[in-house]
């Protein structure tokens, strides 16, 4: 079978010629012809690479953040025994809830009994040497008043009913210090509210202040959320929108009440509280829920997210000149990343036309053609 070339008019039959046994002038001027027409092709103007673009324009955008975290009562309390023991009842656990002044555990008391009936023991005594020491000094004040005794025995009279008088108070003290601590052996609620940590069990040794239960006290809850510290660039409206994540029809209203100043190391999350106003009683201690906060609409400037390209490690867009057709890479500054689209804060002006698809094999400089023509 022939293989035929059209080459600017002139037709060669190359499998004739090889079978002709051609003069090499022949095949010296057949490759010429060759490399000529590679020539040409090489040079040949490259057609504009069709892409679909927009103009930007301002659009007024009102965003909104949602994120999850849970009730929590507005005040915690740590409970602790102020004396060392042996734990002999354990009557709380996790999620009962207690009255203020209810017993919620109890230590052995035979030690604090024992120094009870010491104090008071020791108390009985000052009390008799106090008896004493009044009526030694009675008898020397009226002897001394007649003459019948010297100013050295009146004194030491004297100083023996103030000895007595400060043995009386020391013991009186050692007394009310035993009874408090015989009291201490037993741990009440502070205040009514819902237990949400204990940390005791029956005949485990607990020391002064170390904590045996953790008490939520009833009345005022907060929405606790773990967030990104790029919510805080812009402010949000102060009211905050919660809902119950277990019934989506149960919701409340909040507004923010404390930001922690220090951000979670290994969570690179701010703790944020947000004081629920009159809050649904289905909306209980631990209930998982979810807050939305709203910022104010603003005008700014939105591309799909495919017209996003990179220059290095900058974002950037392909901007068509309208006068040339061509394209040049504009780099830009991203504000948010949403569903679809995103967000520029800087680097497009609106009526800046952009390429939203067919980016990704263009070049700087290049010639395109759109929809929409110069519209």
């Amino acid at each position: 079978m022939r293989r035929i070339w059209d080459f600017s008019d002139i037709r060669l039959d190359i499998p004739m010629l090889l079978r002709a046994r051609a003069p090499v002038p022949i095949m010296l001027l057949v490759l010429t012809v060759l490399g000529g027409c590679d020539d040409r092709a090489t040079k040949a103007v490259k057609p504009p690479a069709f892409v679909r673009t927009e103009i930007v324009r301002l659009q007024d955008r009102g965003s909104s953040a949602t994120l999850t975290g849970d009730v929590e009562a507005r005040i915690q309390t740590e409970l602790s025994f102020r004396v060392s023991g042996r734990v002999v009842v354990r009557l709380a656990d996790v999620g009962a809830h207690v009255d203020a002044g209810d017993v919620l555990a109890r230590l052995d008391p035979k030690q604090q009994q024992a120094d009870f009936d010491a104090a008071t023991a020791n108390l009985a005594a000052a009390e008799l040497q106090l008896q004493v020491a009044a009526s030694t000094f009675q008898r020397q004040k009226t002897l001394i008043a007649n003459g019948f005794t010297t100013r050295v025995a009146f004194d030491t009279a004297e100083e023996g009913l103030r000895t007595a008088e400060g043995s009386l108070d020391s013991a009186k003290a050692r007394l009310g210090r035993s009874k408090e601590a015989l009291a201490d052996t037993v741990l009440r609620a502070s205040a009514a509210g819902v237990v949400t940590a204990r940390n005791v069990e029956v005949g485990q040794v607990m020391q002064p202040a170390q904590s045996a239960f953790t008490l939520a006290q009833d009345g005022d809850r907060d929405a606790v959320f773990d967030v990104s510290e790029s919510v805080f660039f812009r402010e949000p409206e102060d009211k905050i929108t919660i809902t119950l994540l277990s019934n989506r029809d149960v919701t409340a209203v909040g507004r923010v009440r404390e930001v922690s100043p220090a951000i979670d190391a290994k969570s690179s999350t701010v703790r944020v509280k947000v004081a629920i106003e009159n809050p649904p009683a289905a909306m209980t201690l631990g209930s998982a829920i979810a807050g939305t906060a709203r910022w104010k609409p603003m005008n700014q400037i939105v591309v799909p997210w495919n017209a996003l390209m990179a220059t290095g490690a900058t974002p950037a867009v392909w901007v068509v000149d309208p006068q040339t057709r061509t394209v040049s890479l504009k780099p830009v500054t991203v504000d948010t990343y949403e569903t679809g689209v995103v967000v520029v804060h800087d680097g497009l002006q609106p009526g800046e036309r952009v390429v939203i698809d067919g980016g990704k094999l263009l070049s700087v400089g290049q010639s395109v053609s759109y929809e929409g023509g110069a519209s």
